[in-house]
């Protein structure tokens, strides 16, 4: 999963640069509503709520934003409508991509995904031509310098994990089944130190980028994840860690 990990250390930097401009909080406040308005106010028998919750909470999201996303939700409080959708496309080099979106405007979002795809060198595809390429997983990160590899790999053992990723140089990431995730999440806490924890979609294959493909899949991604619909991105690039910190 090396592209997928290698993006997930940009994406945590970039997320600590996003939550100064209050951009990550735009985003899980949107979170929080839309699991609110789906299964009800209760984190304790919502779990989409519940994971919401987890991530405004390591975001040092203000509790009162919180309890009024949640109102919002489930219509004590005023507030946007959104939809939910998924775009599926192709970046540069054949990548296979999946957008999640939250919007409240899907006419002005489809042409801004649209735009972006061909600015960069992509192409919008027919629902479902490349969903069949991901599964979905749980990912935690957990930051190298905050527990030895020996040390995480024999406490692991005890978890009901798949796969942990040492590949990065900063993160260890530890692969969960989609079901398994809350409980492995309570379970690393009480281990070490959490960074970032989500469910994701994890590509079945990678495809190497090199030179102008890999440059311009990094811009995409970045021009993608700068847009406010936005709330998630999954692609199957591979590209090597020194092209990745030249786009650094």
């Amino acid at each position: 999963m090396s592209g997928h990990s290698k993006w997930s250390s940009i994406k945590h930097k970039k997320g600590k640069e996003d939550a100064k401009k209050g951009k990550i909080f735009s985003r899980i406040v949107k979170e929080i509503v839309v699991a609110a308005k789906a299964g009800g106010g209760d984190p304790a028998t919502n779990a989409r709520l519940r994971l919401a919750v987890d991530k405004a909470n390591e975001a040092n999201m203000p509790k009162d934003n919180i309890e009024k996303a949640i109102k919002r939700g489930i219509g004590e409080l005023p507030g946007v409508s959104y939809i939910e959708m998924v775009y599926e496309g192709y970046g540069p080099g054949g990548i296979a991509m999946l957008v999640n979106i939250t919007t409240d405007n899907k006419n002005r979002t489809a042409s801004e995904m649209r735009k972006l795809f061909a600015d960069y060198g992509g192409n919008l595809g027919e629902t479902g031509c490349v969903n069949w390429m991901f599964r979905k997983k749980g990912l935690i990160s957990v930051l190298k310098s905050k527990i030895s590899e020996d040390e995480l790999m024999e406490k692991a053992l005890e978890l009901d994990i798949e796969d942990i990723d040492t590949s990065d140089n900063e993160y260890y990431e530890i692969t969960t089944a989609p079901e398994k995730f809350n409980i492995v999440k309570e379970a690393v806490k009480k281990i070490v130190e959490i960074e970032n924890s989500e469910l994701t979609m994890m590509p079945n294959t990678y495809i190497k980028l090199t030179g102008r493909e890999a440059s311009s899949m990094l811009k995409l991604m970045d021009a993608l994840e700068d847009n406010d619909d936005v709330q998630a991105i999954f692609a199957n690039f591979d590209i090597d860690s020194k092209e990745i910190e030249k786009f650094q």
